[in-house]
């Protein structure tokens, strides 16, 4: 037998070995042959690493070379749910969907793993990356820590482009014996998704293959739509047949028991069938059940089954409209209100914030927790001293909710100061919230200012709230316009500003002129009009501010209702603040230092010469001129490249900067050509060969 023979044999031999074991729980073979033949496998591979299967089942083992965690875009949506914490409220969401669609739906029920959301992204059927949910735009590409898991599929048996999604966790078991393993009672994990979370993160995959990471698989997007299944119910069957570990614990809701079973039938899965008025009952059994369960839980989800309907009922710049999470009620504890802090928002939002004693809830320690308003704490009869009970709503957010104990020190209610803290302007009611109605208030500036720069907005390297309100206090900025006008070289000495600081700001604030328009029109704080109301508007003929600003002193608001998704309420807010003329000045000093104000000036910077057009990329290491790496990524793909994860044989380039590792170590095994960062600038013409690097800094931005 030849060399790319044996490979070929003990490659397809262990992969059903594992399989078998890690599916169904049957050994084939002793552990002593496996390892026999699985450290052979190791041998000829790294003998012959050019006939390695893309697939291995060595790929399992895990590597002691160092991960560099590089940022991928995800192709497909990675929101958060909307939450519901009763019974009442997941039929009212059922009821709402129903009348919407104005026809029959169904519903699958899911239980909610308490682990790390993870997308998988498969070319040909291969597992090519695997990144974490991010911000739910970009992740990190922990592809090498996600192989180690012996429930992922490292290709799957057509060859097809699919995006799965998961949530990787840890049992309860595991969790138990990792722990008592552990020695040092410093490095033992507080619950199994702290463990989970660190152990997706490790620099080393050798080290992630040491804990019992498993994972539950429940969405797919294919990259042919015309392949996609019909409905939910047949993506968790096709899921299942690929390979992947769904929840067995499924349910299913319609308008009755016996035509749920039916489809459940239909789909080849197994699962409980219930009628809608079954929805309160489900849940109660189903909280009541969660301790029982061999993994954390912290909630339910219900989704609409029929994806052309989800189809229809689209997305919120923050969740599904198709989908919500029923969530368990949050763990509580006691604590004693130490003391009351007042903020002041960027809007002039009034929040009252309780400082507790330290308190372990949920895994960490708690010293702050929400009050909400002056009505909630006039509800709760607050006073500083009281014991508290405090709990994480949705077992994310601290809050106080509710008094076990009042003071012996004599304090009574809480009453919020008539004044602002800030700049002592007196507050206004507005509904059950109070505001600063003063618009100079320097709290609320510098959050104009840190929200315009945050890195969900125009992302300005370094300027971040620490370094608004060092240059606020310096008077160098007092306004979003005065990031474009203001000298920088003139903080020289303050507090956390360095030359090398200096610098990356005043390249970061050049680098933001060119954000696309929807991308500034969002990050002008208006209420209402954040990414997605902002790109809706940009694409149903508000393309530019001026028309914003024509139908604002028109007061036509029928121009913006006639926009799916925006009503007369959202219209009048939009119009009302776009007269305002401290708005507008900023706006025409934007408009004077190039920001994009008009759509049209986003298609002028795509008409980038397409010299990258089927070239593959991808990217390792630091680099001089684009931090963070993402814009390499972003000029790469301008120029019709196409940027991957991870060095493949499909990968034509490696654009290499300081302290590359192992990809450029692939990529010279596999033959990918290599440009380093002045190379890279030639090619795309954006500086001239010859040039020093300093001349190249200064021709990029």
């Amino acid at each position: 037998m030849g060399i790319k023979e044996e490979i070929d044999k003990l490659t397809a031999d262990l992969k059903v070995y594992q399989d078998k074991y890690y599916k169904e729980g049957i050994s084939l073979i002793s552990d002593s042959e496996y390892d026999r033949l699985s450290d052979r496998l190791s041998e000829l591979e790294k003998a012959h690493p050019e006939l390695m299967h893309p697939d291995s089942p060595t790929k399992r083992i895990g590597s002691d070379l160092t991960n560099d965690f590089p940022e991928v875009r995800h192709t497909i949506p990675v929101l958060s749910l909307d939450k519901a914490y009763s019974g009442e409220a997941v039929s009212e969401f059922f009821s709402r969907s129903i009348a919407k669609e104005g026809g029959s739906l169904s519903f699958a029920a899911e239980e909610k793993i308490d682990g790390i959301s993870m997308v998988l992204y498969y070319e040909d059927g291969i597992l090519v990356r695997a990144v974490t949910r991010g911000n739910g735009i970009i992740g990190n590409d922990v592809t090498s820590n996600i192989m180690t898991i012996h429930s992922v599929p490292l290709s799957i048996p057509e060859k097809i482009d699919i995006a799965v999604r998961g949530e990787v966790y840890i049992s309860k078991e595991g969790f138990r014996k990792f722990n008592e393993a552990e020695t040092d009672d410093a490095k033992k994990a507080a619950n199994p998704r702290n463990l989970a979370a660190g152990a997706v993160r490790r620099q080393k995959s050798i080290e992630a293959s040491q804990v019992p990471l498993d994972i539950f698989c429940y969405e797919g997007f294919w990259g042919d739509k015309a392949q996609t299944p019909a409905d939910h119910l047949h993506i968790l069957s096709k899921l299942k047949e690929f390979g992947f570990r769904i929840n067995p614990h499924l349910a299913f809701f319609d308008s009755t028991k016996e035509l749920a079973a039916e489809k459940l039938k239909n789909a080849g899965l197994e699962g409980e069938a219930y009628a809608f008025s079954d929805i309160s009952e489900f849940v109660k059994e189903k909280t009541a059940e969660r301790g029982s369960l061999g993994y954390e839980i912290d909630g339910l989800v219900f989704k609409i089954n029929e994806l052309d309907v989800r189809d229809r009922f689209g997305y919120t710049e923050h969740h599904p409209r198709w989908a919500i999470a029923y969530k368990f009620e949050s763990p509580q504890a006691e604590a004693k209100l130490l003391g009351i802090t007042v903020q002041v928002g960027r809007t002039g939002r009034i929040t009252p914030v309780a400082e507790i004693s330290p308190t372990k809830l949920g895994g960490s320690t708690i010293r702050r927790a929400t009050l909400h308003n002056q009505e909630y704490i006039d509800e709760l009869e607050l006073a500083i001293g009281d014991t508290v009970s405090i709990s994480k709503r949705g077992d994310v957010i601290p809050a106080v909710e509710n008094v076990i104990e009042k003071n012996d020190e004599g304090n009574t209610t809480y009453r919020i100061p008539p004044a602002c803290p800030c700049c002592g302007t007196e507050l206004v009611q507005i509904g059950g919230l109070q505001y600063c109605p003063e618009y100079t208030c320097p709290d609320q500036v510098k959050g104009r200012i840190s929200f315009f720069a945050s890195s969900d907005q125009m992302d300005i390297d370094t300027l971040g709230p620490k370094t608004v309100e060092v240059l606020y206090e310096a008077g160098l900025l007092r306004s979003i316009e005065d990031i474009y006008t203001a000298d920088f070289t003139k903080a020289a000495g303050l507090p956390g500003m360095g030359e090398k600081s200096i610098s990356l700001l005043i390249k970061g604030v050049e680098e933001s002129r060119n954000r696309p328009y929807a991308v500034v029109l969002s990050s002008l704080g208006v209420a209402d009009i954040g990414k997605k109301s902002a790109e809706l508007l940009s694409s149903n003929g508000f393309g530019s501010i001026d028309r914003i600003l024509e139908v604002s002193d028109s007061g036509d608001t029928s121009a913006l209702t006639a926009i799916p998704s925006i009503g007369e309420v959202t219209a009048e807010s939009i119009i009302e603040a776009f007269r305002s003329p401290r708005l507008r000045r900023t706006i025409e000093v934007l408009k004077e230092h190039g920001l994009h104000l008009d759509s049209s000036m986003d298609e002028e910077e795509e008409k980038a010469d397409q010299v990258l057009s089927g070239q593959v990329w991808c990217i390792t290491g630091s680099f001089d001129n684009f931090n963070p790496r993402s814009l390499a990524l972003k000029e790469i793909e301008k120029r019709g490249g196409r940027t991957v994860s991870s060095v493949t044989s499909k990968t034509t380039h490696l654009l290499a900067g300081k302290g590359g590792g192992s990809k450029r170590a692939e990529a010279e095994r596999l033959g990918v050509t290599i440009v380093d960062e002045e190379e890279f600038l030639q090619i795309i013409g954006e500086k001239q060969a010859g040039s020093s690097s300093e001349d190249a800094q200064l021709t990029l931005f």
